[in-house]
């Protein structure tokens, strides 16, 4: 009997619907491990068709193509290491969440699904049927036990596979972020490492669909709860796991462990890598942006920047009579600082044809947020022009305050295809720019250094659509604003909750209404990437008309 065995993990990156260019990565991959003396080479959750594919996987067209290009694999797999891989699984009327291990030419066995998360981000209950609890499949004369992502939240799919002679539990995963998820998930698999006394290799997939980003820090445990070996977080990458059968049972050798970086770093890194998906997977190249000389703009630019290059980045300034000196200054001086290309378009010509147009239907009304609304609109109007002229995507830049209680203008300045920052609350923006001024990394287009002005930084945010507008007379204190967001929305908390945690009950109730009352906004608004567990659009889904308001 063999006293070691080595796994091959592709801590890799698919792209939605791309099932001939994930087979294609799968395949180079399988000769890496291959050409490594790997026993096994093992890929993430769902992996031939990316993940989560939603409704899509419900298409006969689709998840029959899937898996045929596994059976394929298969074939063109034979001479080398058997290939776990995730994809669909249809049988009869039964479609299922299957992990396919491939070898001697063909599909040899399948791992089901057996708990199907239906919260947040997941819908699998209306996707797929319940897989059986099973027991493990063999490689050679080794037995392995694939718990599938949210199996392995669980104790009786390891236990099961345990009790049914598993030596070792490889936990494929599609496992997107969230702050502070990955001390979650360790936690979760150290339990079915003590539960089962088995070692356990966790793998995640990384890169990012549509909001959400796989964070990938796939790890291996030895029984006890001994950490192995650690990949970075967000690289796609591809590592050999030694196993050696010791008189205990298999251990993991020892590999490279990764020092996983802060929240703040992980949040700004999943904006960067979001976009620059997005981009890449949509065939976008190009996009542009109206910098207005505001904090928001500025950290949208800055994370534009860092994932695309700057040569990829128009900059756009478009000032009314109302924009200051000061935000003239400020923006050309981020955009230099970017290296962006920075264009000057003023709106006040547009703007005088436009209020002439209505003229005589305002007559005798007086001039307030409609108005300023138009100036935002025409804005919005000028710059989905030149992505039209030039193929630039348009990004808007709406912070997750402004998104909450509709502080942003409906074909204005929410127009776009992507928002970096829908996420990011904006007491979390002025953090964030504070950081990445202070840090650089590899994984950044953009320069090192101050990119982002201290006097955007400081001065008190304003739409600039009035004269001495400030964000402030129209909402509370971001501190106040976002400390009762977060509890109405990220934590679901009664207006009781927020008034006993020291908060006007007044103003929680203003904010309660506003949150309500934009729905219909947010409905049409651009994606952004996911940074908590209750961002606008998956993870929280509430109905446009609603005339509930809490009594409390």
């Amino acid at each position: 009997m063999s006293e070691r065995f080595r796994i091959t993990i592709a801590q890799a990156n698919p792209t939605m619907g791309d099932i001939e260019g994930n087979a294609a990565k799968a395949r180079t991959i399988w000769q890496e491990a291959k050409d490594a003396g790997a026993d096994l080479v093992a890929f993430p959750e769902m992996f031939i068709v990316g993940y989560n594919a939603q409704d899509l996987i419900q298409k006969p067209a689709f998840h029959h193509a899937a898996m045929a290009a596994i059976e394929a694999l298969a074939k063109e797999c034979a001479d080398g290491p058997a290939l776990a891989i995730g994809g669909p699984f249809a049988e009869g009327d039964k479609l299922y969440n299957a992990y396919f291990i491939c070898k001697n030419g063909r599909v040899a066995s399948r791992q089901l699904k057996h708990h199907l998360p239906n919260y947040k981000v997941f819908d699998e209950v209306r996707l797929f049927d319940i897989g059986p609890l099973g027991g493990p499949y063999a490689v050679g004369n080794t037995r392995i036990g694939s718990p599938i992502c949210e199996d392995a939240w669980y104790e009786d799919v390891a236990e099961t596979l345990e009790e049914t002679g598993a030596e070792f539990l490889l936990v494929p995963n599609g496992s997107p972020y969230y702050r502070d998820k990955f001390d979650r998930r360790m936690n979760h698999m150290v339990a079915r490492v003590v539960e089962t006394g088995l070692p356990l290799i966790y793998l995640n997939m990384v890169g990012g669909q549509d909001d959400q980003v796989f964070d990938g820090g796939s790890f291996v445990l030895n029984p006890g709860g001994e950490l192995a070996l650690q990949l970075p977080v967000f690289d796609e990458m591809v590592a050999h796991v030694d196993m050696v059968r010791t008189d205990d049972g298999w251990r993991a050798e020892h590999g490279p462990k990764a020092i996983l970086p802060a929240g703040e770093e992980q949040d700004y890194r999943v904006c960067v890598e979001a976009l620059r998906d997005y981009m890449g997977k949509t065939g976008f190249k190009k996009v542009l942006l109206g910098l207005s000389g505001g904090i928001d703009s500025a950290i949208v630019a800055t994370i534009a920047v860092d994932a695309l290059g700057a040569e990829n980045v128009r900059c756009v300034m478009l000032p009314s009579e109302y924009t200051s000196q000061g935000s003239l200054d400020d923006a050309k001086d981020i955009a230099e600082r970017l290296g962006c290309r920075y264009d000057f378009v003023p709106i006040a010509e547009g703007r005088a044809a436009i209020t002439n147009t209505l003229a005589p239907l305002f007559e005798g009304t007086e001039e307030g947020l409609t108005e300023e609304n138009i100036q935002s609109r025409l804005r919005g109007l000028l710059l989905m022009a030149l992505s039209n002229k030039f193929g630039e995507m348009l990004l808007t830049t709406g912070n997750k305050s402004e998104v909450a209680v509709g502080y942003a203008t409906i074909y204005g300045d929410m127009s776009g295809g992507y928002n970096p920052i829908k996420d990011m609350y904006k007491t979390r923006v002025f953090e964030t720019c504070r950081w990445r001024n202070a840090h650089h990394r590899e994984w950044m287009a953009g320069p090192e250094g101050e990119v982002i002005p201290v006097s955007i930084i400081e001065k008190p945010p304003s739409a600039e659509l009035r004269p001495d507008q400030k964000d402030e007379d129209s909402l509370p204190p971001y501190d106040v604003l976002d400390g009762i967001l977060n509890m109405l929305v990220d934590e679901d908390k009664s207006v009781a909750d927020c008034v006993g945690a020291g908060y006007d009950r007044a103003t929680v109730k203003r904010v309660e209404h506003l949150v309500y009352i934009s729905e219909y906004k947010r409905f049409q608004s651009a994606p952004g990437p996911r940074l908590s567990k209750k961002a606008f659009w998956m993870d929280r889904r509430y109905p446009i008309v609603n005339r509930f308001r809490d009594p409390s």
